[in-house]
């Protein structure tokens, strides 16, 4: 018989102790979907086997092994199996400080940096990749981090590029930032998109409008995503599940669990319990 799709899916999500500005994935997934949605921070990944399609407001990048995969901060993207075998890859997430200070070090300049062309084939940028997490697992975190500044710093030399802003001019512009702000304070309770409109001075099909082309995604997605970003946040502070739930304002803990896993690639409980393992890890090597 046949092995299911869900069997065949896996992934580990987690972090180095002494390299807290960094998370790792490695995963294979078949079935599994990520919606549109954004990370504060950078992407870096390299598919190992099968085909990853990664949709881009450039386009849709059909990412096979040896393609190198780069996401700048809040760049909105979602991602698939390109093929029916699903796709496998190794995935590093390091926070805008530590790349941009890496950048800041090589070139002596402070600043926001980009990087072009979301999927490249660049075999010794994958192979970094790789090694990053080799060196991780086996908790060597010298070599991790001094791996991951070679990374990045060729990454800047073949592909960097300056990000473009969105700076707020038009009306439209400054309303989406003023519901994103308004979306924030009040996550747990937020307004209707009508109500929403309405305490901004605008109408609901401009706010629409306006929010989706500042941000990617429309006022209700770009939430989600919020709310599990905030809950990440929480369950790294040891938050249980159900209450960050309630916090971030899901329903429940299986709203949570299912916009969690779609996102981050992990149930919030397994995402926790490497958190939590790491930690143990770390003060039992310990002098």
């Amino acid at each position: 018989m046949a092995e299911s799709a869900a069997a065949q899916e896996w992934a580990r999500h987690w972090q180095h102790a002494e390299l807290p500005d960094l998370d790792l994935l490695r995963a294979r997934y078949v079935r599994h979907t990520f919606p549109r949605h954004s990370h504060e921070g950078y992407v870096f990944a390299t598919v190992t086997s099968g085909v990853e399609e990664v949709g881009l407001p450039e386009g849709t990048v059909h990412a096979g092994p040896g393609t190198v995969i780069m996401i700048n901060p809040e760049v909105p993207h979602t991602a698939r199996a390109g093929v029916p075998e699903g796709w496998a890859y190794a995935t590093l997430y390091p926070s805008a400080q530590v790349v941009n200070d890496i950048a800041a070090d090589l070139t002596g300049t402070r600043g926001t940096v980009g990087f072009a062309g979301p999927g490249v084939t660049d075999p010794r940028a994958a192979r970094l990749i790789s090694e990053v997490h080799r060196a991780a697992e086996e908790g060597n975190a010298l070599a991790a981090d001094s791996v991951l500044r070679v990374l990045v710093a060729q990454l800047l030399d073949r592909h960097g590029s300056v990000p473009p802003t969105r700076t707020p001019h038009s009306a439209g512009a400054r309303d989406a930032a003023r519901a994103r702000a308004v979306l924030e304070e009040r996550m747990e309770r937020p307004p209707t998109l009508e109500g929403l409109a309405a305490e901004l001075g605008t109408s609901p099909f401009a706010l629409l409008r306006a929010f989706k082309k500042q941000y990617g995604m429309p006022p209700h997605t770009w939430l989600t995503d919020a709310r599990v970003r905030r809950a990440r946040r929480l369950l790294d502070a040891g938050t249980a599940p159900a209450e960050a739930a309630a916090a971030v304002g899901f329903t429940d803990q299986p709203h949570l669990n299912r916009h969690f896993t779609r996102i981050v690639g992990v149930p919030p409980g397994a995402y926790q319990r490497e958190r939590a393992r790491t930690y143990k890890t770390d003060r039992a090597l310990a002098p």
